[in-house]
């Protein structure tokens, strides 16, 4: 059975460009008569809202969403990331590191993501005291097909360079949980935002690296403002009123390229997301990026 998931991180309400991905998500696996899970990313507390994780499913709930099973909660999972981790040190992959963000800039070493890790601290043997952990990656091209960006190609060492996967601060890292928790969910297609396109080879690299199995991947374009900025809590996004709930649903559709018609623009919200289910076809999904909306 296919099964998809949607996994927003709690630092704020839901809003237009996280319904996307949520939508995208939900219709490309219902279409299939698969399974659509929920999984809460809250693995860093410092930058989470109160009560967001509680009102992003009440949102869900209200616009007609439907999910299977329990929510899972990355936050509870924390036993899972440290057995992968201890995996993956049994095999010689990973070291702490001591470096700063300030030491990495200094390096001044290019990477698609800013300045990347020099490798510092490969050799260094440090303790874990006051470190993070960092993986060993290599220069093997991670090459895979993207269903809607088309093929992507990467060498992690010289694009991203040794990348952290136990935070300093004992949190854990996103690479990491999101690998673990796919497998363990049996996720078979992950559908998110184009923003996470660059970070995919370093997941399917540790998948490889664990003996897991790799989802499908099918990134949707992101939606930005006129400035070009990702909407989010950071660039001022609106959180979405429940009452407006057939509007966004519709435009959230139209913005997939699914030409909902136009008879259903003051349709429930349940009665678009089944229209959408019929009628999903995710060759019409334009192949950006991003796309601007609300400008």
């Amino acid at each position: 059975m296919r099964r998809g998931r949607f996994a927003p991180s709690p630092t704020g309400p839901l809003h237009f460009g996280s319904l996307v991905a949520a939508l995208g998500s939900y219709l490309n696996v219902r279409a299939q008569q698969g399974q659509w899970l929920v999984r809460m990313e809250d693995l860093d507390p410092p930058r989470e809202e109160p009560g967001a994780a509680d009102q992003i499913l009440r949102v869900l709930d209200a616009l007609g969403f439907e999910w299977d099973g329990d929510v899972v909660y990355q936050s509870q999972r924390y036993d899972l990331y440290h057995d992968a981790i201890r995996d993956l040190t049994a095999k010689g992959l990973t070291y702490y590191c001591t470096c700063s963000r300030q030491d990495i800039s200094r390096a001044g070493l290019p990477g698609i993501e800013g300045n990347r890790y020099p490798g510092t601290c490969r050799t260094a043997a440090h303790r874990n005291l006051d470190a993070s952990t960092r993986l060993v990656t290599d220069d093997i091209p991670i090459i895979f097909t993207d269903l809607l960006q088309g093929q992507q190609s990467q060498r992690l060492q010289s694009d991203v360079g040794d990348f952290v996967i136990l935070r300093r601060d004992g949190f854990m890292a996103y690479q990491i949980a999101v690998v673990v928790d796919d497998t363990d969910q049996g996720i078979t297609e992950v559908v998110r935002g184009s923003d996470l396109l660059d970070s995919t080879p370093r997941q399917i690299y540790l998948q490889r690296l664990l003996d897991l199995a790799t989802p499908h991947y099918l990134h949707l374009p992101v939606a930005v403002d006129g400035q070009g900025n990702k909407l989010s809590k950071q660039t001022g996004a609106p959180a979405i009123d429940i009452r407006n709930g057939p509007k966004v649903i519709f435009e959230a559709l139209a913005f997939l390229g699914q030409c909902p018609p136009a008879e259903l623009s003051g349709a429930k919200p349940a009665e678009l997301l089944e229209w959408g289910k019929q009628h999903w076809n995710a060759a019409m999904i334009p192949p950006l990026k991003s796309i601007p909306f609300g400008a």
